[in-house]
């Protein structure tokens, strides 16, 4: 028997209409503040058009922006022109990449219905990565290629992408150096991206489909961790921190679930426990996949009824114990604001993915009785939504320092952002090149940003709610494509009136 997100669009009428504000007296309330989430949500998919690698469009939109990188690949006489820079460099990671295109799918299946006027950016927004890793995962038999540009060469210059004159090798995983992390994670992101366009672009889905199962077995036949094979080329920068067995447990669960092979239920059911422990690092990010596969395997359960997924129901209503103050597992630190706080860079993308965690499982678990026990006490979907929310509400302004965390969102908003390519003059305003090094003055100076990062989620504040609005601040001025994936969905959600 098989489970089947692509229903979601389907059952979400029921779901959302059926979904209760909390009383009046519960713990957790609804947070006051009503921002415009539309314009939120419009804003958060057009950062993707920032972050494009190669020939841009001709209904590209933020046109500061110009063609880069069109070369990427000829080193090794291959095609990987395309993709998306990573944050604030110039650089294309295969795993972030990934991981932002499988968040990014995940977000239109579960919440594309309620972006009706945002869903053809949002498949545009994972098209241009889908089509990236299609090259990359087909370029060469038996090789995944999985980055292009050399990192530390790279970050010794402030260039904006159209100038860029660093050296462009091409780093790439086979069966001798293998990379079962990165590989099972392109796996998942072209079998999640296959769903979104399974009715809009049938072929296409099918193309993605086809080379996902292919990378899947690439990543399953030859095992071991990426960082192990490459070394100082990914690390510190993405080190496979969490090994690889995560990433096959959640590359399976998407190919399970774009298929509907029983062959990846078995995988799942064989290796599930030896695979994953536990819920990881309680945090999904682009590193470690624990939990996002935990609530993901839990649908199966839920909606699917496949018995056999029940531990993975067990394990994530563990973590949304984890998560609410006041039941007796709770564990998570929250700065005295309010935000959820993992660690100090980038926290934000751990309050990304956990917004959209709370809302996915929401819907689950609405369909099933709408609610939780985390030992005596009672969690409602309507807690989650709530929950949710507040985050959501914090990183839009509703917070101490009254600061939007999304850049060119209400009236305070970052203006220092660490990104070469908006804070470099443009193209179009200075045509003339700006070199490696005469680019530093852009990084130093005390004056905005000239072009506006639309959409951008920065790194975020410290644990005590404070945030230094200053370029070189990297680990709180920073974007990056995977803070963006998840909230994508969230925003859906909210702005739809939940």
């Amino acid at each position: 028997m098989a489970f089947d997100l692509s229903s979601a669009s389907r059952d979400n009428f029921q779901y959302y209409s059926s979904i209760k504000k909390p009383a009046e007296g519960d713990d957790q309330v609804v947070a006051s503040t009503t921002f415009n989430y539309a314009e939120a949500l419009e804003k958060s998919i057009l950062f993707y058009e920032a972050q494009r690698s190669g020939k841009l469009p001709s209904n590209q939109r933020l046109t500061y922006r110009g063609d880069s990188a069109l070369s990427d690949g000829s080193s090794d006489n291959v095609d990987l022109v395309g993709g998306y820079y990573d944050a604030g460099d110039n650089i294309k990671f295969g795993f972030p990449m990934a991981f932002t295109t499988t968040m990014l799918s995940w977000s239109v299946i579960e919440f594309g219905s309620l972006m009706p006027k945002e869903i053809h950016n949002a498949r545009a927004a994972v098209r241009w990565g889908a089509d990236y890793l299609l090259k990359a995962a087909t370029a060469k038999a038996d090789t995944l290629y999985v980055q292009v540009g050399e990192p530390n060469a790279d970050h010794r210059c402030w260039e904006r992408p159209e100038d860029m004159d660093t050296p462009r090798p091409v780093y790439k995983v086979t069966k001798q150096n293998p990379g079962s992390d990165v590989a099972a994670e392109t796996a998942a992101a072209l079998a999640a991206a296959s769903i979104v366009f399974r009715v809009s672009d049938p072929s296409y889905s099918a193309k993605l489909l086809q080379v996902a199962t292919q990378v899947f077995e690439f990543a399953d036949t030859y095992r071991g961790a990426y960082s192990d094979s490459l070394n100082s080329v990914v690390c510190p920068f993405y080190c496979s921190y969490s090994g690889y067995k995560d990433e096959l447990l959640w590359g399976a669960s998407w190919l399970h679930l774009a298929t509907h092979n029983a062959s990846y239920l078995s995988y799942i059911i064989s290796n599930g426990h030896s695979m994953e422990p536990g819920v990881g690092d309680g945090v999904l990010s682009w590193d470690d996949k624990a939990i996002g596969t935990k609530i993901l395997l839990a649908q199966g359960f839920l909606h699917g009824k496949i018995n056999e997924l029940q531990p993975f129901k067990e394990y994530s209503d563990n973590y949304i114990c984890y998560l609410i103050p006041g039941t007796p597992n709770f564990q998570a630190q929250y700065t005295p604001g309010g935000l959820l706080f993992k660690r100090g860079w980038s926290n934000l993308q751990y309050v990304s993915t956990t917004s959209f965690l709370l809302l996915t499982y929401a819907k689950y678990i609405n369909a099933n009785g709408g609610k939780i026990s985390c030992g005596t006490k009672t969690v409602t979907s309507a807690d989650l939504v709530s929950m949710a929310k507040k985050q959501v509400d914090y990183i839009l302004g509703e917070n101490p320092g009254n600061m939007s965390y999304m850049v060119g969102f209400g009236s305070k908003y970052p203006q220092h952002v660490h990104h070469r390519g908006s804070s470099v003059p443009s193209v179009r305003s200075h045509p003339d090149p700006i070199s490696c090094n005469s680019g530093f003055q852009y990084l130093y100076t005390s004056s905005p940003n000239p072009n506006i990062l639309e959409g951008a989620l920065v790194g975020g504040p410290d644990s005590n709610d404070n945030y230094a609005d200053e370029r070189n601040r990297y680990e709180q001025s920073e974007p990056a494509t995977y803070i963006n994936a998840p909230f994508v969905g969230a925003l859906a959600f909210f702005a739809a009136g939940h």
